[in-house]
């Protein structure tokens, strides 16, 4: 049913072909919390139509997939979480603005950052909506009919109620894909540039949750024998999802438009980037200071490692600008004991510590 179903949905998607702005992003379902379609009283004004930033393509999506919508603002919010832990110490922390493009202005440059936010980002629906079908919550997809492992043991049984990782990644091309398929730009403009710069991030963040994925079996039989084995296909965790695509954004491959209307590398000593790997088209913004055109925010006020030469030290992490000092009070809990049977009890410890913040 499935299979049908996604097929409709990309031929509504084709009728849509004006340019759509980039002020606004799905991504904003992230930010406010959707109800289920079965809480909406018969007559009230439909879902999709109350749902900011999406684009017509995805709107039509929404119209036919009223159920996935909660599953895709889970997976943005888990994404947005995730970039702003793997950019935690860097200048650009993957900060969240109040409004519907989510990240603001900065997204309008396609660096770096921009490819990792879209890449993670459409990792995050894969996601989402794989663990949706495994848990019943989705009418259109259920668990996962991923074909046996050849490595697999004869003896262990196949066929335990994994994540359906292939109706994730199907969705997620459709409805991520949408707002970018739908433009139409003139061949070889910098417009052409970003729309196959989002598409490539887009499908490397799907192939990250799709490759990670793995076998997981659990041990049935007397007293723990293990004398039998069921083993289905279970996503890794979204960390190892994020921690990848980090790698991926370390060595990200600049791009240039050609003539024909494709992307090319800008130099060519290094080699074509695979579906697996993150682009960009423009050069970062250093974000050193607030910046109202590339929505740079600054790194004023930022905490600092004073003993640390990476990214996260006050060197580098202030611009150059210096940092103040001050002394923080940090309570922890400490000399933790267990008491039988069974439970932890601690202590609560203060400390005086000096922390350091960017000028």
């Amino acid at each position: 049913m499935a299979g049908p179903r996604l097929a409709l949905a990309a031929a509504l998607l084709c009728s849509c072909t004006s340019p759509v702005a980039d002020a606004n992003s799905w991504w904003s379902l992230a930010m406010n919390p959707i109800q289920r379609p079965e809480m909406y009283i018969i007559g009230a004004q439909p879902v999709c139509s109350q749902l900011p930033g999406l684009s017509p393509g995805q709107r039509k999506l929404c119209q036919l997939y009223q159920e996935h919508m909660v599953f895709i603002g889970e997976g943005a919010r888990s994404a947005i979480k995730e970039c702003q832990y793997q950019f935690r110490q860097r200048r650009w922390n993957c900060s969240t603005v109040d409004n519907t493009s989510v990240f603001g202005r900065v997204m309008k440059i396609g660096s770096r950052e921009t490819a990792f936010t879209y890449a993670v980002s459409a990792a995050g629906v894969v996601n989402a909506i794989s663990r949706a079908c495994r848990e019943g919550e989705l009418s259109s997809c259920g668990c996962s009919r991923a074909a046996r492992p050849k490595d697999l043991p004869r003896d262990w049984l196949w066929g335990g109620c994994g994540d359906n990782v292939d109706y994730g990644y199907r969705f997620a091309k459709e409805f991520v894909d949408a707002k970018e398929r739908e433009k139409n730009y003139a061949r070889g403009s910098e417009e052409q540039a970003r729309m196959l710069m989002n598409l490539q991030n887009n499908e490397a963040g799907r192939r990250a949750v799709y490759k990670l994925a793995d076998v997981a079996c659990k041990c049935h039989g007397v007293s723990g024998s293990c004398s039998l084995k069921t083993c289905w296909l279970q996503l890794a965790d979204f960390r190892k999802v994020g921690d990848l695509l980090k790698e991926k954004y370390d060595s990200a491959a600049a791009m240039r438009i050609s003539r024909k209307g494709k992307l090319e590398l800008v130099n060519n000593r290094f080699n074509m980037p695979t579906q697996e790997d993150l682009v960009y088209v423009d050069p970062s913004p250093d974000y050193c200071l607030p910046n109202d055109t590339t929505g740079s925010l600054g790194t004023q006020g930022r905490l600092c490692n004073k003993s640390s030469e990476g990214m996260d030290g006050c060197e580098l992490m202030c611009c150059g600008r210096g940092y103040d000092q001050f002394k923080s009070v940090q309570v922890e809990r400490c000399h933790c004991k267990f008491h039988w049977c069974c439970y932890v009890k601690c202590k609560k410890c203060t400390e005086i510590v000096d922390q350091y913040v960017c000028k």
